[in-house]
């Protein structure tokens, strides 16, 4: 942990430095049966927006960086819909954190895979570049063939339903691929429908100290769930006048 970036522990009230690196590594995140666990990661404006311009690294920070970093050290999967992608300019995942990964039986890095029905995002964008870490897309059956054909060269492509994006398929695909861990990306649409089909298990939020304003979209926006998910309060940490905080669904 270097001197610029201190973490304090606010729930549970032990008041010690976390290290993100290690302590998110060592929450415990099992999968199911049928499917990965499932846990979001955001960053939102005290009034609730989720970018500036756009993008949301506006919001964030050193510690905010070493958070994100963190969740996604040790994810399997990456999961984010192709208009965060394209407006985000994904690239591949990191490897830096192999060493790491290795002990926990992991491979060197998440894999993404790119959620999307059109097939919208191009097959010379730069999250394709690295050949050593070919994402996946989870599409319909009835995408546009022809961009189908273009993106099966740079990526592998899963059909989860056939107009409409089948949110459980794709999760049980994923764990027959023997994904356990599914870090949800965003952006909004795709997290209103992880909401609405009750399949997030854990939110983490990260929460900076500004109002923005404007005309940003909330974390998450879409169908109404059948019933609203209740969520537990697992830690709190504070790094300046940021917050990061940890959710498990009640179940």
């Amino acid at each position: 942990m270097s001197d610029e970036i201190i973490f304090r522990e606010l729930v549970p009230p032990t008041g010690r430095h976390p290290v993100p690196l290690h302590d998110v590594g060592n929450e415990r995140r099992s999968a199911f049966a049928d499917r990965p666990w499932v846990y979001a990661n955001m960053i939102t404006s005290l009034d609730g927006g989720v970018a500036i311009d756009g993008v949301s690294g506006g919001l964030g920070g050193p510690a905010d960086q070493a958070v994100f970093a963190s969740l996604r050290a040790v994810a399997d999967v990456i999961l984010v819909g192709a208009t965060t992608a394209i407006e985000e300019d994904y690239r591949p995942a990191s490897d830096r954190h192999r060493n790491v990964r290795a002990e926990r039986g992991q491979r060197p890095r998440p894999v993404v895979a790119i959620m999307t029905r059109s097939l919208s995002i191009e097959p010379s964008h730069r999250v394709f570049a690295d050949e050593s870490a070919r994402p996946l897309i989870i599409t319909v059956a009835n995408a546009p063939q022809d961009r189908r054909s273009a993106l099966a060269n740079v990526a592998d492509i899963i059909d989860a339903g056939n107009d409409d994006l089948d949110l459980a398929s794709a999760l049980r695909q994923l764990r027959t691929l023997g994904f356990e861990r599914a870090l949800l990306e965003g952006g909004p649409t795709i997290n209103g429908q992880f909401i609405a089909a009750d399949l997030v298990d854990e939110w983490n939020l990260s929460l900076a100290p500004s109002l923005i304003s404007g005309t940003s979209a909330r974390a998450a926006h879409g169908p109404s769930p059948i019933e609203v998910a209740d969520f537990d309060l697992a830690r709190l940490w504070q790094s300046g006048a940021m917050l990061f905080g940890r959710w498990l669904r009640s179940r």
